[in-house]
């Protein structure tokens, strides 16, 4: 059988999945990667049982359960420490189908390498869109080392997509959401502690045990845009919650400040028209950035691969529709989804960011109430998300 040939554009978690899957499929596949290097930045990631499932389809989702901490009984808390809710590892499993698992960046970014035969990946290989294709003619990027055709183009280029751009000119582009965020990985503290998300006024912290014995830790705080700390990220992490209740002082005073990372957040509130044109697909944050408050950008990105591999198949010689087409039905599944995902997550920031004592006030009481119904109330905000399934079928997957 004729092997088809896919570019894909960008190495993170959503294009290196994009590539595992389409040569599942049997695509012959190249990844352009602008940087020289691909290790990932120190943070880490939570899947649901959405994504998990998603990668089962590559292989790689039983090596993932392996190697990641599921994630256990923790919950939400003031800055005082009171907890306000309390979230049940066992019950979420049961509701949702599986756990959700936590585990360091640069662990799925080596899995997902593996998976691919040695110089898939071209690092180092700025890539620009020349032509996105059509029914008759194939997609082209431009490279310093010349000129690729394929007969599928996957943009998985992220927020700032070049090929976005190039594809949809009149569209605002993503909007900054009005907070920023801070992650690190330290070692452990030595007094033990449970998961938790800890909701201040106009700020965020939480911290989570990785496998391996080191705690992954993010902050989120409201802030202008572009903004810097002069006197360093730890310094201002320290003005924020450095008197927030344990582990959050033990984290900051071990933290490196040269590893701790800061980036605006900002989204695609204003969803694309589509997440194709021609031979060329979106993928991730390319199509639908989102605020990390649920957890789920990396998840929906590599959804989307498994989706994109699945309408695609292996091409019109293996069966499949043309491409085009295939594209067409990629979108028709994946843009309600992930639309109204991206609107859940920016419901949630606004929640989380509440300023105004009277209102913080009430958002605690109100998680509080619902915390006392049982786990079952608590985890309805995933349903939908994290239940999702792979398509065995053309029916497309949504929620609502």
């Amino acid at each position: 059988m004729e092997q088809h040939r896919a570019v894909v554009v960008g190495a993170g978690i959503g294009g290196l999945t994009a590539a595992v899957a389409l040569r599942g499929r049997g695509w012959d596949v190249t990844v352009l990667e602008r940087v020289a290097d691909l290790a990932p930045v120190g943070a880490g990631i939570g899947l649901a049982p959405n994504a998990l499932r998603a990668l089962d389809v590559t292989g790689l989702g039983d090596r993932i359960r392996e190697l990641a901490a599921w994630q256990g009984d923790g919950g939400m808390r003031r800055p005082d420490g009171r907890w306000l809710a309390r979230t049940d590892a066992r019950a979420a499993a049961a509701r949702f189908g599986g756990p959700l698992v936590l585990l360091h960046r640069a662990t799925l970014v080596d899995l997902l390498l593996s998976a691919l035969p040695e110089g898939t990946v071209r690092t180092g290989a700025p890539a620009a869109l020349a032509d996105p294709g059509d029914t008759r003619r194939p997609a082209r990027v431009t490279t310093p080392d010349g000129e690729l055709e394929a007969e599928l183009l996957v943009a998985a280029d992220g927020i700032r997509s070049a090929v976005r751009t190039a594809l949809f000119p009149a569209h605002p582009g993503p909007r900054y959401s009005g907070f920023t965020t801070w992650r690190t990985v330290i070692p452990a503290p030595e007094r033990p502690f449970a998961p938790h998300e800890t909701w201040g006024p106009a700020r965020l912290w939480g911290s989570q045990p990785l496998k391996d014995g080191r705690v992954y830790a993010y902050a989120m705080a409201a802030a202008p845009a572009g903004a810097h700390a002069p006197d360093g990220e730890k310094a201002e992490l320290l003005r924020l919650f450095g008197d927030w209740h344990h582990p959050v002082p033990a984290i900051l005073d071990a933290a490196d400040g040269t590893t701790i990372l800061r980036h605006d957040v900002h989204h695609l509130i204003d969803p694309l028209p589509a997440f194709h044109a021609g031979r060329t697909a979106l993928l991730g944050d390319a199509a639908h950035a989102m605020q990390p408050t649920l957890g789920q950008g990396g998840n929906q990105a590599i959804e989307d691969a498994i989706v994109l591999a699945h309408h695609v198949g292996g091409g019109p010689a293996g069966g499949g529709l043309p491409v085009p087409d295939a594209l067409a039905a990629y979108t028709a599944d994946r843009l309600p989804r992930t639309t109204a995902v991206v609107r859940r997550a920016a419901r949630t920031g606004r929640l989380a960011l509440l300023s105004a004592r009277p209102a913080v006030a009430l958002r605690d009481a109100a998680v509080a109430a619902v915390s006392r119904f049982g786990p079952g109330l608590v985890l309805r905000g995933f349903d939908g998300i994290a239940d999702w399934r792979p398509p065995t079928s053309a029916q497309p997957s949504r929620v609502s």
